[in-house]
Parts: C-alpha cells; structure tokens; sequence
C-alpha cells in the first residue's frame, strides 16, 4: 500500500479519452495503482470524456471518474487536467495526441499508436518535441507488463537463453467466427486502420521487438477477410453485440495475417494474428528459442513462463514450468503472497505505475512513441507485401 506522506508528493490529474473496453480497463488501473504500489505522484481522476454528455457523466460516476466532458478539446485548457489517456479507435488517436502533447499535457495512447505510418510519424514528431519540456508519453502495449513477459525479459538480458536465432508468436481469437456477428467500427478501416493485423498482431510485433531488444527490417506477409460482409450494427451494440439493424456493410478490414520477419540482428520471426481461430478465445503465444536455450508464455496462462535450459544433460532435459509470483518477479511485489495468481487486468495497472514513474523521475516511459512508429511500419509493411504478393519487403 502507499504509505508515503502525501503532502511530500506532486499531484497527476488524469483525463481518459472513452468508456469503451479499453476505456474500462484504464479506468481500473488507475483506480487500483495508487492502492497497492507506492507512487511518487498522488493520482487523480479528474475527468472522463465521451461524445455523449449524459452518457459520459453516467461512466464517469460508474467507473470512479471525478467530472465528465463530452468533447475532448475542451481537456486541453483545463487546469486540473496533466495527463490525457487515449481509449478511443485509432482514427482518433493522432489529432488528440499531438493536441495535448502540444497543449503541455502527458498521454498514454492505446495501441496501435495510429492508423498509418504518416499519423503515426506525427505523433512521433511531437512527443519528441514535447519530451525537450519535460511532457510524456507512452503507447499502452500493456503485455509488456505481464509478469512473467517483464521475467521473460530480465532471462534474455541475463543470457540465459544464449542468442536469440528465432521467435514464434501468435495471437488466435474466434470472437466473430459467426458471418451473423454485426459489423462494428473494428471491421471497418477508416476507424481501425487494419483487422486482425493491427489489433492483436501489433501485440506480436511488439513483444517480439521488445524481447529480442530488436527491430523488424523486412516482412513477408498475407491477409485474408473470410467474411467480406456482416449485418450492420444497431447504435450501440458496441463489439460482440448481438443486436443488428437492418441490411449489411462491407467489411474492408482483415480477418486474419500470416507474416514472416527478419530482423537487424539476424532472427528470423513467424506471426500469425486471427479473429477465425474456432474455439481459441484469447491465446496470445509467444516462444524464444535461443543458443543456450528458450522461453514461452501463453496469455490464457498469465502467470506461468516456460523456460529451457539448454546446458541441462539431454537425458534430463525439458521445457520447466515457472510460477511468475515472487516477490521477486517484476511488478509482483506489490500484489499477493506467492502462488496467488493474478489475471490480464494487472497489465494496465504496472503500465499505470511505469508511467507515473517515469513522469515523477523525468524519463521517458517505454514503450516510447517511436516504439510504436517502429511497430506501425511493420504493420504497413505486411499490408504492402501481402498486397503486391511479394516474397519480402522493407519495413
């Protein structure tokens, strides 16, 4: 718990940009942060903004927000408002972000940081400009934050693996296998920017840089869209609604990705991202193999990373089953006595506490928007390969 004196700390005003899934889920993290880590700043939610005014003070008062707004400008000239939280489609991402970093406000923008490389660039360029005033900013790839992702992490920079040669990594969902689930903004690219690839294979992409310390320099990728048209959506039906209206909408985004990736230091990368994985409900995996041995993890098995130690004798060999909650493990500290597991939420709360740390110290917080440039020109890249069929392409 946090047992500093708060009259010695400054103080963070949060803003959140949406109420939707990710809007929920960072309205969680910022509640839980400050009420089981020791923060150097004391954080406010002060305020929720949704287009909606009588919708947006209805999630402001349900998910433990101080005032609500409904048109997001009106944050950037608020006094009681030094960070703005960015939970709403990637269309929207670029303007909001290079608005408040330019108005002298911190951000924290879901991934992907855009829907294009040019927006993305933009924002970028800002955040670089705004980080020689001391103003933030962080793109929330919140896996990163996994307990056992961050160990994971800490085993390749101790050597335990040897040289990283390959890396496997898949995210495999089937939440509309159904051709009668309703079209929703995530189908549509104007709103999204790209499917399966951008919304989950970002998560891929990133992990795979982040482990490996590494970037991706050349793709070879294909899309696919199984299901090119889907009833329309009745207002408010949100993602995963059964509710439909009347007629059918074109879906312009993909269904599923397949890619390979090269990257600087010579690892060869394989990625495949899809929403039609039948019976798959959120398995995110990703496997290291090393000179010396290799590590993997599974989302839908939070709190385990499994490791192979490649100096064992080969007759008493095998992959081993590590519990990810010592207090020793990063970020666990703070949470329950070992082997009380936690789940997907706690992500978004140590990416709450990365940040608010970084803020307090004056450093930038990682991922970095040019992180998140990196991982959007990778995304670019596999639109492109798979578009011209080209066995590789330059990220």
């Amino acid at each position: 718990m946090n047992s500093k004196d708060s009259s010695a700390r400054g103080r963070l005003n949060v803003a959140i940009v949406g109420a939707g899934f990710m809007g929920r889920a960072h309205s969680n993290a910022w509640r839980q942060a400050p009420k089981f880590f020791d923060l150097p700043l004391d954080v406010s939610m002060a305020v929720l903004c949704r287009a909606d005014s009588a919708r947006a003070q209805e999630a402001a008062e349900l998910l433990g927000w101080e005032s609500s707004e409904s048109d997001w400008r009106n944050l950037l000239t608020r006094d009681d408002v030094d960070l703005i939280d960015i939970c709403v489609p990637g269309a929207l991402h670029a303007d909001i972000a290079v608005a408040a970093l330019n108005a002298g406000k911190h951000v924290l923008c879901e991934k992907p940081l855009a829907n294009t490389v040019e927006q993305a660039e933009a924002m970028a360029e800002a955040a670089q400009r705004a980080a020689a005033r001391g103003v933030q900013s962080m793109v929330g790839f919140s896996y990163r934050r996994a307990p056992a992702i961050a160990l994971a992490r800490r085993m390749v920079v101790e050597g335990k693996i040897g040289r990283i040669q390959q890396i496997r990594a898949g995210y495999r969902q089937d939440f509309i296998v159904d051709p009668n689930e309703p079209l929703s903004w995530r189908l549509e690219k104007d709103k999204a920017g790209s499917g399966a690839l951008g919304d989950i294979g970002a998560h891929l992409i990133d992990l795979c840089q982040y482990l490996a310390d590494d970037t991706i320099t050349e793709v070879s990728g294909t899309l696919e869209t199984f299901v090119k048209r889907r009833p329309l959506a009745a207002p408010g039906s949100g993602l995963g609604g059964r509710q439909a209206a009347e007629g059918y909408g074109d879906v312009t985004v993909d269904d599923a990705a397949w890619f390979l990736g090269r990257m600087s230091q010579g690892t060869v990368a394989s990625f495949e991202a899809t929403r039609f994985a039948t019976g798959r409900k959120n398995e995110l995996t990703i496997e290291v193999s090393g000179s010396a041995g290799a590590l993997r993890w599974n989302l839908e098995d939070y709190n385990v990373l499994e490791y192979y130690d490649g100096s064992e004798p080969a007759v008493e060999s095998g992959f081993r089953r590590i519990l990810a909650t010592e207090p020793d493990t990063p970020y666990y500290h703070a949470w329950w006595p070992t082997g009380h597991v936690i789940g997907w939420e706690h992500g978004f709360t140590h990416q709450v506490v990365d940040l608010v740390n970084a803020i307090a110290s004056g450093e930038s917080p990682r991922p970095t928007f040019a992180e998140g440039l990196s991982v959007q020109r990778v995304l670019a890249a596999v639109e492109r390969s798979a578009a011209s069929r080209a066995s590789w392409t330059d990220v």
